[in-house]
């Protein structure tokens, strides 16, 4: 997540000395692969920051880890990736206690991240549950185009205990209006139709990304997910707060930015294997 392109330069920057030396020379649509990436790519909660800001603090890390809430009954630590760090080392988040990634593969119907391969694999290989997430524009096709997009370029699902159902990101609009143009049964609607999709694929029901001021704005009441669709929730203050309507419980929180987006798993290891293994 990126909250500013200030922001976003300067975790590149620190996340430099953490990252193999190789150059990517890669040219896609005439660009570089890193201008490329800084067009078109929007991390996983960019957005949120951007309009809901981070209030994260060290004591938000701890409540996040240790947990003085009745729905915290365990933690796992774990990370997100997008694009903007491009090639991680996946060895120093290993070394800093993290046991899970979810790693950006798409965006609408015209972005895979150039660095997909190199994290998802990476993380893979050094022991790490991993997952991939898809930033949803919902206003450019439906949700079942971009269910199968995402399925297609990176967003499968296999039960080999380390890999996580996909992610479906929902938050606000980087390009307009803050719901697309959609009202809140409309939007509701899209993201079923993502839900069903990515089901009838995979044999799994997505995880939903969002924040609870997002998600109450576009799609409030209008359907609930709960029943089906672990709840990755975003917030970057002293504690997780009021979630989305649907969910009583959340299995994710993403709860800072700082020094790259860091996660916790609302339990204890062996039940994320439980989630990955379906």
């Amino acid at each position: 997540m990126i909250g500013t392109a200030v922001a976003a330069s300067a975790s590149v920057l620190l996340l430099g000395a953490l990252t193999p030396a190789a150059a990517n020379t890669q040219v896609i649509e005439g660009m570089p692969v890193d201008e490329y990436v800084k067009k078109y790519d929007h991390p996983l909660g960019s957005q949120i920051a951007r309009v809901e800001g981070d209030r994260s603090t060290p004591a938000t890390s701890a409540t996040a880890v240790h947990g003085d809430d009745v729905r915290v009954q365990a933690s796992v630590a774990g990370i997100d990736v997008s694009g903007w760090q491009k090639n991680v080392d996946w060895q120093y988040w290993w070394n800093q206690g993290k046991r899970f990634a979810y790693v950006k593969a798409t965006e609408g119907t015209g972005y895979k991240s150039p660095y997909f391969a190199q994290q998802y694999n990476g993380s893979y290989n050094i022991g790490m549950i991993r997952g991939s997430y898809h930033f949803a524009l919902p206003d450019r096709s439906s949700g079942a185009v971009q269910a199968n997009y995402f399925v297609n370029n990176g967003g499968g699902w296999s039960r080999d205990g380390k890999t996580l159902p996909g992610a479906l990101d929902m938050e606000y609009n980087p390009y307009g209006s803050t719901c697309y143009g959609k009202s809140k049964s409309a939007m509701a609607a899209w993201i079923r139709d993502f839900h069903d999709t990515y089901h009838s694929r995979t044999g799994r029901w997505p995880v939903i990304y969002t924040s609870t001021s997002w998600w109450n704005q576009c799609v409030g009441t209008a359907q609930s997910f709960g029943g089906t669709v672990p709840l990755w929730v975003a917030r970057y203050s002293s504690s997780v707060g009021t979630l989305p309507n649907g969910w009583s419980f959340y299995t994710f929180w993403q709860y800072t930015s700082s020094p790259i987006d860091q996660n916790t798993f609302n339990g204890a290891y062996d039940r994320l294997k439980v989630l990955a293994t379906g």
